[in-house]
């Protein structure tokens, strides 16, 4: 009934493409490209992008400006900061994007999960009743339903006002 190839277009730069040198949160945070670069907002000591390659739409991460994998190297202010931009971000993905609930977390360190290990940040993974579905389980293919500069524009806006 299933055919035994299931495509995932969009994942063939991730594997096939350059990968860039150094720390790209680092980088991308000090550019004046928001748009490009799928930043949501600029706080003092954090910043809101959108994850490249989403678990689900709409999924977020908060970053510290400070390059570290370690929690205790940030400053309190910039951990209530963290927190408050999480609180924020599902406020605006629940009242734009209608998601039932959340998976947020941090990964320290590849062994737990991080694909970047070396920057720590906070994943904001947004879910809806019914989200799962066949194609992780049979084919481990993740469908995204938008295009990430439509999440973006959608996000944009409410981001703005914080």
């Amino acid at each position: 009934m299933f055919s035994d190839k299931l495509w995932a277009p969009w994942r063939i730069e991730y594997i096939t493409g350059t990968k860039e040198e150094g720390c790209f949160f680092c980088k991308y945070s000090k550019e004046n490209n928001d748009n490009k670069r799928l930043i949501l907002y600029r706080g003092d000591e954090t910043f809101v992008i959108m994850n490249y390659y989403p678990y689900n739409n709409g999924h977020l991460m908060i970053v510290p400006y400070k390059h570290t994998n370690e929690l205790s190297d940030l400053t309190g202010t910039a951990k209530l900061e963290m927190m408050n931009l999480m609180e924020q971000s599902m406020k605006i993905i629940k009242k734009t994007m209608n998601a039932d609930g959340f998976n947020c977390g941090l990964n320290f360190g590849a062994i737990a999960g991080a694909g970047v290990k070396d920057h720590l940040h906070l994943h904001v993974v947004p879910r809806w009743s019914g989200d799962t579905n066949f194609m992780p389980v049979t084919g481990h293919t993740k469908v995204i339903s938008e295009a990430l500069e439509e999440t973006w524009k959608k996000l944009y806006e409410d981001f703005k006002k914080i």
